[in-house]
């Protein structure tokens, strides 16, 4: 394996994928003990945020990654080789809004388009376009819940697990965009060039 670079997402999915790495026989112990490094360079592991794990990947500074079905939704345009799906950090994409009266609804009825904050706005502005709705995506990086609450935003669409934090906010799921799991993705000259290496891994993991 020590001839893969592997891009690891750090956050919510990293537990779960230094311990499927360990698994693989991967020595991921300094990477559990060291918060700080990045780069380990003997177990062939790079640790990023999840939103950068396929920059690294399409440009072949690691072979293969791990992040989000979410992060690739929202990088489509990348070019990478999405190989498997590891069912491992299970959450959904959905549309949100204040509890209630759907204010998202009323709005687009009222004024034919509508307002929606989100860390995702392809995905978003996808949504709404293949469901035939008008929206003005708001980029937010922060909190998302805060934008109906504060009138930033009538809807908001953003990743939930357990549905705690909207139901905190006073917010409910309105539609499902999409389930969300890790993914496995390669660079595709490595899929090529490293092909037995990537194989064999698969095969492992399968």
């Amino acid at each position: 394996m020590s001839d893969l670079r592997i891009a690891v997402p750090r956050g919510a999915l990293f537990d779960e994928t230094l311990t499927l790495l360990s698994r693989l026989d991967i020595d991921v112990a300094e990477v559990r003990t060291n918060d700080r490094k990045l780069l380990f360079e003997d177990a062939g592991l790079v640790t990023m945020r999840p939103s950068d794990v396929p920059t690294y990947v399409e440009s072949g500074v690691a072979d293969i990654g791990i992040t989000g079905k979410d992060v690739l939704m929202e990088q489509s345009e990348r070019e990478v080789y999405e190989l498997i799906d590891l069912g491992y950090g299970r959450c959904r994409m959905v549309l949100a809004t204040a509890a209630g009266e759907d204010r998202a609804a009323e709005t687009l009825r009222r004024l034919g388009v509508v307002r929606i904050a989100t860390k995702y706005p392809r995905v978003a502005a996808r949504h709404f376009e293949q469901t035939g709705r008008q929206a003005e995506i708001v980029e937010v990086r922060g909190s998302v819940e805060l934008a109906p609450i504060t009138g930033l935003a009538e809807g908001i669409v953003d990743l939930t697990a357990t549905g705690t934090t909207l139901r905190e906010n006073g917010l409910v799921v309105r539609e499902e965009i999409a389930e969300c799991t890790a993914r496995l993705i390669a660079n595709p000259v490595s899929h090529k060039l490293k092909a037995a290496a990537i194989d064999a891994l698969l095969e492992r993991l399968k």
